[in-house]
């Protein structure tokens, strides 16, 4: 174990619970104001960018930290797409 790569894990991991809240927060209130799609999406793409680099760096604490900001992240930006297309009101 490196402790670099376990600094870094530990935070895309807490960076994902917090992103995870976000999603929590957007499914309760069925709309979102104050954050763009496409900034949204620009950090989801990065986070597949370290998906292949950590590995390569093997940088694996990093890479399961990123996965998880990734699949966050995927989720809110699919789920402020589906609200701003006028999703679910319920």
């Amino acid at each position: 174990m490196n402790l670099p790569d376990l600094t870094n894990g530990i935070f895309e991991f807490v960076g994902s619970v917090a992103l995870w809240w976000n999603v929590r927060k957007l499914y309760h209130d069925k709309a979102y104001k104050g954050v763009s799609i496409p900034s949204t999406a620009f950090f989801f793409f990065w986070g597949i960018w370290n998906l292949f680099f950590y590995p390569h760096l093997g940088q694996w604490w990093s890479f399961l930290g990123g996965l998880s900001m990734v699949c966050a992240n995927l989720v809110w930006v699919g789920q402020m797409v589906y609200y701003a297309r006028g999703g679910s009101r319920e």
